[in-house]
């Protein structure tokens, strides 16, 4: 099984306690896979320290910094597609940069983002 990349949607399912996202999470751990999450991500969803559910599912993933780099490769995917959100676009940057698969809950902008990038990656909507 390959990297995955979790988008905002996956952490909001983990912050309600959806048993699906937490038994997949667990399943990907098991076997040796430590999710991405970019920093955009976390801070679109961190709304308080009373978020247990978020923080201990984060213990279990890598938050990936977003630099200077990262910003520059999501303002030219937003540039091409002519969209705004830029976290998506820091899920996409990431996604590309570690070759891994991104799993989200909502992925038509993610995939104008990757069809603008002219690279393949895999979108999985959970």
């Amino acid at each position: 099984m390959s990297t995955v990349v979790y988008d905002a949607g996956i952490l909001v399912a983990a912050d309600r306690n959806d048993r699906r996202t937490w038994a997949e999470h667990r399943a990907r751990l098991e076997f040796g896979i430590v999710p991405s999450v970019p920093s955009p991500v976390l801070a679109q969803v961190s709304r308080s320290p009373q978020q247990a559910q978020l923080r201990r599912f984060l213990t279990g993933c890598a938050v990936i910094a977003a630099g200077e780099s990262e910003a520059h490769e999501a303002g030219r995917l937003l540039g091409k597609t002519r969209t705004a959100d830029v976290v998506d676009a820091f899920v996409v940057t990431a996604a590309l940069r570690k070759n891994a698969i991104i799993l989200t809950s909502d992925p038509d902008d993610l995939k104008r983002l990757v069809k603008a990038s002219r690279r393949e990656v895999t979108i999985i909507t959970v």
